[in-house]
């Protein structure tokens, strides 16, 4: 008898393991037998979660859905659009394939939405490779070490909260703070090759507003937009979260620079949210289910360094409910993300922009980048900037009295300084040279 090589011996076994367990080889269809809120359950239909089927209408249509689970005998499924013209009975046929994405590089200056399918009215989309929506991860001992600074244009950041090549840094803001602004700040000065950004989950009318308005035609040329708007699926809000990630990671794997910009992360949290009390998934913290604070670092940890060449850094909004730093998603992305910036209400109600708050600011990778100049000047700055903010009140009201302590004169005096050096325009760019030159000559001036 003929001896099996180990590739066939593995594919005999695996054959013999199946036939045991009366698993299929093909997917089976089934028939769909209730619909409660966003979820369909469907009986006699074997296929694996993660996996697509096609659900008939009752005109002859197809609804694409996703495997999100099962129990028993039932199969959960999750639309990706419209429910309407699903009937009781209606067939469900598995695909028996896991969504792989097309990607190229046909698909820069180009606005699409999280199916891949083009929404700017210039054609079709030419199909040069296919894309994992979700790979395998990196190993982390493969991944190149983040050393480089990134300069984004941005003289607070620059300076003060330096990002390096390949770090994940998370927006922290309530709504109407000026995070959109700061992210199109970013999509026009930061050095990049290629930008790709997810609209995801926010208002309808921002999309058209954030190509013409704030990328603008040179901007879009280098860039990618995923557009998913409230008013879509909470699959794909999630599908187009992991789209954008997708499309960033072929770049990267070819070796460019590439800017990541998700607005936002906790529309994504949401959407599983949604997803996971559908299927029956017990709520945890604050109504998030565990499933949320499992996928959340899934979706980051894809951005960074690869292990041939290439970078994302990747910028992350995330809202902080009622101004509430607290929130569960809030704290969870501050742990898993690679520092923080956080904008300021009372800031951006003052007239002050970018409305960074610099004391409750963070970048976990700024003593790793910079230069010991420039970390011993960031760090008068924030001195004399949080000594200002903790004896505010008492120079308002006029009961401080000069003298008293040295450290608060001194930042009494710098402090209309300061507050100048953190605001910058919307379209004015500041350089990396020039941020670090700017922040030289605020010291020398203030004989620090």
């Amino acid at each position: 008898m003929a001896l099996l090589n180990p590739a066939d011996r593995w594919e005999s076994n695996l054959a013999r393991h199946r036939a045991s367990l009366q698993i299929p080889d093909i997917a089976v269809e089934g028939r769909l037998t209730r619909m409660v809120g966003l979820t369909l359950e469907a009986v006699g239909c074997q296929a694996a979660v993660g996996s697509r089927v096609k659900v008939s209408t009752n005109d002859g249509h197809h609804i694409e859905a996703e495997v999100v689970g099962f129990a028993q005998d039932k199969t959960l499924l999750m639309p990706t659009g419209d429910t309407r013209g699903l009937v009781p009975g209606a067939r469900v046929v598995p695909t028996g394939q896991r969504l792989k994405v097309p990607v190229g590089d046909a698909w820069l200056g180009r606005v699409i939405d999280g199916a891949g399918n083009p929404l700017d009215g210039k054609g079709p989309l030419h199909v040069e490779h296919f894309q994992p929506l979700s790979p395998a991860p990196i190993n982390p001992l493969q991944r190149q070490v983040i050393d480089t600074p990134l300069d984004v244009g941005i003289r607070a950041i620059n300076s003060l909260l330096t990002v390096g090549r390949g770090q994940r840094i998370g927006l922290f803001a309530g709504s109407g703070v000026g995070k959109s602004a700061l992210l199109g700040m970013m999509t026009r000065h930061t050095e990049a090759q290629v930008t790709v950004v997810g609209l995801i989950g926010e208002r309808g009318r921002e999309v058209k507003e954030f190509v013409q308005d704030i990328l603008g035609e040179d901007g879009l040329k280098r860039a990618v937009v995923v557009a998913v708007p409230a008013d879509h699926s909470p699959l794909m809000r999630m599908q187009g979260c992991m789209l954008a990630t997708s499309i960033a990671e072929y770049f990267r794997d070819q070796g460019k620079d590439v800017l990541l910009l998700i607005d936002s992360l906790t529309r994504y949290a949401q959407a599983q949210r949604e997803i996971g009390l559908a299927i029956g998934e017990p709520p945890a913290t604050k109504g998030y289910p565990p499933s949320v604070f499992a996928r959340l670092p899934q979706l980051v940890e894809r951005a960074g360094n690869g292990a041939h060449g290439g970078s994302i850094t990747g910028f992350y909004t995330v809202l902080a409910e009622g101004d509430d730093n607290n929130d569960p998603v809030v704290d969870s992305a501050r742990a898993i993300l690679d520092g923080h910036i956080v904008l300021s209400r009372d800031l951006a109600e003052s007239g002050h922009y970018p409305a960074i708050s610099i004391d409750a600011s963070v970048s976990r990778l700024m003593n790793s980048i910079a230069s010991q100049e420039q970390l011993q000047m960031a760090q008068v700055f924030r001195r004399l900037y949080s000594t200002y903010q903790s004896k505010q009140d008492l120079v308002n009201v006029g009961v401080y009295e000069r003298g008293s302590n040295a450290e608060t004169d001194a930042a009494i005096d710098a402090w209309p300084k300061l507050m100048e050096f953190l605001r910058q325009a919307p379209r004015e760019k500041v350089t990396w040279e020039q941020s670090l030159a700017q922040l030289k000559h605020l010291f020398a001036a203030a004989g620090n």
